[in-house]
């Protein structure tokens, strides 16, 4: 099978310069809908589907490379190749932003800038570094996911969208997780939540967007301050937004943001 048919890669917009949207943990490509109309006019839009969420291929699932993110990042790179893209605008969600580090760092000629919303390259509390958990939390956390996939998605996805007065984001979120292989959700949630990527940091030379939420569980405003005092070549936006979606819940002024920056 092709990396085109494995990863549901869907190719849309008007423009030539490509913008490839990865989406995070437990979503799909679908979450990006309030975004990618703004940029259709002017740009390539590539979307696609990490093996084992939406409509990838189940069956390409491979245990031992998708249990480190270098896995995910040598597929975004091997999308790339297949579609001969260069000068990519990298728009990656919450793990997939550092994914989108990851393979910027192995191959930086086919990068023109990163745009990473609601970023995260480690969620462990580490001396000065604050992640947000603490190694415990953190173990709880994947333990009771373990234990109880589809109770652990009932009870995070409404903390993690925030947004209370809109309780259908949480519930998309909900059933996006619930709809994810049981065993691959464990693993991916290893691989993003036991991941500290803090050291490839400072070996990206991309210019990237950083744009934190001002009230995030899942990534504190500190960790956006890390991470641009680590990227020389980038810029951190505090949104307004809340939540750790907001290319979901707030997505003007994502947009307005990416647009700004872009301009």
């Amino acid at each position: 099978m092709n990396v085109i048919q494995r990863n549901n890669v869907v190719i849309k917009g008007n423009g030539t310069s490509p913008m490839m949207f990865a989406h995070g943990f437990g979503c799909d490509q679908n979450m990006w809908r309030f975004i990618t109309p703004s940029f259709e006019q002017d740009y390539q839009i590539i979307l696609f589907d990490h093996v084992g969420a939406g409509k990838s291929d189940l069956g390409s699932y491979d245990p031992a490379k998708y249990n480190e993110l270098d896995g995910y990042a040598a597929d975004i790179i091997e999308i790339a190749r297949e579609l001969n893209l260069k000068d990519i605008i990298f728009v990656g969600h919450s793990v997939s932003a550092v994914m989108g580090i990851l393979a910027a760092e192995q191959e930086p000629n086919l990068f023109k800038t990163l745009i990473l919303v609601s970023p995260s390259p480690s969620y462990i509390n580490d001396g000065d570094y604050i992640g947000g958990f603490s190694r415990n939390e953190i173990d709880e956390l994947l333990e009771s996911l373990d234990m109880n996939h589809m109770g652990w998605s009932m009870t995070m996805a409404p903390l993690i969208m925030a947004n209370p007065d809109r309780a259908e984001l949480g519930e998309e979120l909900k059933n996006s997780f619930c709809r994810t292989d049981p065993a691959i959700a464990k693993q991916f949630a290893r691989a993003t939540f036991l991941t500290d990527s803090r050291s490839a940091l400072s070996l990206c030379s991309t210019p990237a967007l950083i744009l934190q939420c001002s009230n995030d569980i899942i990534a504190p405003v500190e960790v956006g301050t890390y991470m641009s005092e680590q990227m020389t070549n980038s810029k951190l936006v505090i949104l307004q937004a809340t939540g750790h979606c907001p290319h979901m819940s707030a997505p003007l002024e994502t947009v307005s943001a990416m647009k700004e920056f872009l301009s």
